[in-house]
């Protein structure tokens, strides 16, 4: 199926190949070069720029679409921003999603600014690499934070935002937020990644998961999330003064982490999306009719989220 590369990829970059993971999997292993050099040229026809981020680093921002608050679209562990702007034909679920007008991104622009950029190590749907500069990996979610806020100021592209994390996204998504809070409008989880995980999980299944994750890292570049680090600077970090408006997305369809023989993973993701959704005080939608790729699987789903929670911060709150 299409979702081989980037659906179970999302949460960790190794689970694919229990759901049938195709050649762009195996593209995201080395397609992202080393961890030196400067950006890739931006592919032919993309609405993207890459911005100049420091140290001789590029991140590819694309934008469109005008008002604000800003929404900023943070896709999953391997995902570059054309996660946000294919769609798949549930129709023929073994076709590879396509570039379309009712994907994320697109339709968002339709009623404020809305941006996508391209992590380093990340990959496109086409299987080739992303533009930004590659960094030495593995990466964690403040390193994230770091570069999404630099993209920004880089871009011009002004706050306040609402941030959208699909899966290790979400993480990202929500360090921002905490760090980031005055400048932060609402957040949305698609699915997302969270530090729950490591308390619902057992502690065979936590470390089995951590251990897959690093058994990714080929040393070429692709983008393997540290979890373990990533969850002590989200519970360090201090949390909103108040709450943001706020939604998350959960799937309905059980999916697994594929981790060791300690049993299913589901009911551990279920139970750390609802700990989520109470902490963030946030409108859980868990009845979303499919897997763990909601945003290219039901965009409308997604973008019917992020408007409620735009309307909601231009309403204040």
């Amino acid at each position: 199926m299409y979702q081989g590369r980037r659906v179970l990829v999302t949460v960790a970059a190794c689970c694919a190949l229990a759901a049938g993971g195709g050649p762009a999997l195996a593209a995201a292993g080395g397609g992202a070069g080393g961890a030196s050099g400067g950006p890739t040229p931006d592919p032919a026809g993309s609405a993207g720029r890459v911005v100049d981020v420091g140290e001789g680093r590029g991140i590819r921002l694309e934008c469109r679409g005008s008002g604000s608050p800003t929404v900023v679209l943070v896709s999953g562990t391997g995902g570059a921003a054309d996660e946000w702007t294919t769609v798949a034909d549930p129709a023929r679920p073994t076709i590879a999603p396509k570039p379309g007008a009712g994907a994320v991104l697109p339709a968002v622009a339709s009623f404020t600014r809305v941006c996508a950029y391209d992590r380093p190590g990340t990959t496109r749907f086409d299987g080739g690499p992303a533009s930004s500069t590659p960094v030495a990996q593995p990466t964690t979610a403040a390193a994230g934070v770091r570069d999404l806020r630099a993209a920004l100021a880089a871009g011009g592209e002004r706050p306040p935002y609402v941030l959208v994390g699909a899966s290790w996204g979400a993480m990202i998504a929500e360090l921002f937020a905490r760090t980031d809070f005055p400048r932060v409008a609402g957040l949305v989880t698609v699915d997302g990644a969270s530090p729950y995980l490591r308390d619902t999980l057992t502690a065979a299944q936590w470390s089995d998961w951590m251990k897959k994750i690093a058994a990714t890292d080929t040393g070429k570049g692709a983008e393997v999330p540290d979890y373990e680090t990533s969850v002590a600077q989200i519970r360090r970090a201090p949390a909103p003064p108040r709450p943001l408006p706020a939604v998350v997305l959960t799937s309905d369809r059980p999916w697994d982490l594929g981790v060791g023989n300690s049993g299913s993973t589901w009911p551990a993701w279920l139970a750390a999306q609802d700990r989520l959704a109470r902490e963030l005080r946030a409108r859980h939608v868990p009845e979303t009719g499919r897997g763990h790729g909601i945003a290219v699987e039901r965009p409308r789903l997604v973008v019917d989220a992020v408007r409620e929670v735009v309307e909601r911060a231009r309403d204040g709150g």
